[in-house]
């Protein structure tokens, strides 16, 4: 059963057969058109409930994880709220390791689904280089301890299942094909899922990861600070595979900030800084392509889990 039926029996199965909208109203002309899958319609307003899902299911398939064990990961809000909301889903309980330089809401989030959440304090507020590697250190010594179980969203290729489904309702959406697909990268999860299926039926399809150009690891070989949560994690994406995509692109994150506000306030689409990003570069290779090509790129999340911060507050850059 699929929520196109409008009735679920639980609320994982209301995730996914997310909507792609066309941009209108921000694309100059002459350019290819611009689609956006909004992944911000699945339950927890982010695409991290795809890999949340599948990434739990199959360790309980392989009973690697069991009834009455604690579920751990290090996460910047996204996954973490998403495993929070399947664990609640499933009755496990969940232990998550996050810092302050994530959202609030994301912080709030993950509570209120009733995980419990330890936080590594980041003294200037954002995400450097070193701020996920403590993260991940910290998860990996509960993942040791006795019953509990490490989903370990860094290598754990079991979150690739979930996102190669964004690939295939691509695919069903754009029978005709898709030109080019854009997506930033943290694990290279939902960029690598995607050039998996669209590569498979069109070797032609040019994939674009995307970075902040403040911390260019994979475009450039070094890292630094920035403020996009949910990607540019300081290191190479373990899941990025070089025959899957086609160039890397550091994207300016005050060009992000501001798409943010003009896709909410121009095309109705009220989503993250990621996001920003996503559209910032699919714009530029609709310039490149010119009319009669498709470019499709995604929603991550939801912006208002990014209403406290100040991304859309017009007076202030952060």
């Amino acid at each position: 059963m699929n929520k196109n039926v409008l009735t679920c029996n639980n609320m994982l199965e209301a995730i996914g057969n997310t909507p792609v909208v066309k941009l209108n109203n921000i694309l100059p002309a002459g350019c290819a058109d611009v689609y956006v899958k909004l992944e911000y319609f699945n339950p927890t307003g982010s695409y991290k409930d795809r890999m949340a899902k599948t990434m739990v299911e199959e360790a309980e398939k392989r009973g690697e994880l069991k009834a009455g064990m604690t579920v751990v990961e290090a996460s910047g809000g996204s996954t973490g709220s998403s495993l929070a909301f399947v664990c609640a889903v499933k009755g496990y309980k969940f232990k998550i390791i996050s810092s302050n330089a994530f959202a609030s809401e994301k912080l709030k989030t993950m509570d209120a689904f009733g995980a419990d959440v330890e936080i590594i304090h980041s003294e200037s507020g954002k995400i450097s280089a070193d701020l996920i590697p403590k993260m991940i250190s910290q998860s990996v010594e509960y993942g040791k301890l006795a019953n509990f179980y490490p989903t370990d969203q860094f290598s754990n290729r079991d979150a690739l299942i979930g996102y190669e489904v964004i690939g295939q309702e691509i695919a069903k959406q754009f029978p005709q094909g898709v030109d080019a697909f854009c997506g930033a990268a943290g694990v290279a999860g939902m960029i690598m899922g995607v050039a998996t299926v669209l590569k498979q039926i069109n070797p032609e399809t040019k994939i674009y990861v995307l970075e902040p150009d403040t911390s260019p690891m994979i475009s450039k070989g070094y890292a630094g600070e920035h403020h996009v949560e949910g990607i540019g994690i300081g290191f190479i994406p373990p899941f990025l595979d070089e025959k899957l995509y086609d160039e890397a692109w550091g994207i300016c994150e005050l060009e992000g900030r501001k798409m943010c506000r003009e896709l909410a306030e121009k095309e109705g689409i009220l989503a993250g800084t990621s996001t920003g990003l996503n559209v910032v570069a699919a714009i530029k290779l609709a310039k490149t392509l010119g009319p009669g090509k498709t470019v499709v790129t995604v929603a991550c999340d939801t912006g208002i889990k990014y209403m406290a911060g100040g991304l859309f507050n017009k007076q202030t850059e952060q």
